[in-house]
């Protein structure tokens, strides 16, 4: 089966970086290779948060909370998406999903349902 699985996420001072990633396994670099892959914070007692996406042809979206600090990448011959966390402060703080959805036809980025497969998040926690 087809599972995302996050990593990289930890206990940092507000201004520090994390380096979050998404692996994808059970497809072939080939299909990975179709689909965008975004991000969607949840801080405790809040809903999944849109922050940012990079589609298959690297093409980078953000949120306005993210832009300038947040950054995107994707390695597909690892079937592994990246998000570079910069600047970090307190309000970041969240459990980082990431979600892949298959190109294609258009797509509500806040909408959970219009994603193929999502992972089991991280715990990122900022302290101040």
């Amino acid at each position: 089966q087809v599972q995302l699985q996050e990593s990289g996420g930890g206990l940092v001072q507000a201004g520090d970086s994390l380096r979050l990633a998404c692996a994808a396994s059970g497809l072939t670099t080939t299909t990975f290779c179709t689909h965008h892959m975004c991000w969607f914070p949840q801080a405790p007692g809040k809903g999944r948060e849109f922050v940012g996406c990079i589609t298959r042809f690297d093409k980078e979206y953000y949120s306005d909370s993210a832009k300038g600090r947040f950054f995107l990448s994707r390695l597909n011959a690892k079937n592994t998406a990246y998000l570079q966390l910069n600047s970090l402060q307190s309000e970041d703080t969240a459990t980082y999903y990431c979600a892949a959805r298959v190109a294609g036809a258009v797509w509500d980025v806040s909408k959970e349902s219009d994603y193929d497969y999502w992972g089991q998040g991280t715990q990122v926690t900022v302290s101040s």
